[in-house]
């Protein structure tokens, strides 16, 4: 297996990449959810390495959780409680055992984007 999944969140508001905000992946298997990563993005939004390496990497059906509200509340950007975004998950499927996956996250405080990057 040659593929692997990287992340990026990019702040839409400010214009700039969301440093600090915690991710986690998750692998979904029916009812079951295994979490196999916790990462925390660095200076340019990015993890400092694969979300999900090479050595891991599989076909299946994965979920991304970002913590958006403790981001956007550090940043000074949440407005009252509750926020209308805290917890962000995506939910996708890797199909390609050999292809890089990449799957960032444009962020504000009321809306949310993604897509697969290259």
């Amino acid at each position: 297996m040659t593929g692997y999944l990287t992340t990026h969140v990019l702040d839409t508001v400010r214009g700039c990449p969301a440093e600090g905000l915690k991710i986690t992946l998750y692998r979904l298997e029916g009812d079951r959810r295994e979490k196999l990563a916790e990462m925390t993005t660095n200076d340019d939004g990015r993890t400092n390495s694969p979300i999900l390496p090479q050595e891991a990497f599989a076909t299946g059906t994965y979920e991304l959780i970002f913590e958006a509200g403790d981001y956007l509340r550090a940043s000074g950007q949440a407005g009252a409680d509750p926020l209308f975004l805290d917890v962000v998950p995506i939910r996708f499927g890797i199909s390609d055992p050999a292809a890089h996956y990449h799957v960032p996250l444009l962020l504000s405080p009321f809306s949310f984007s993604t897509y697969r990057g290259s």
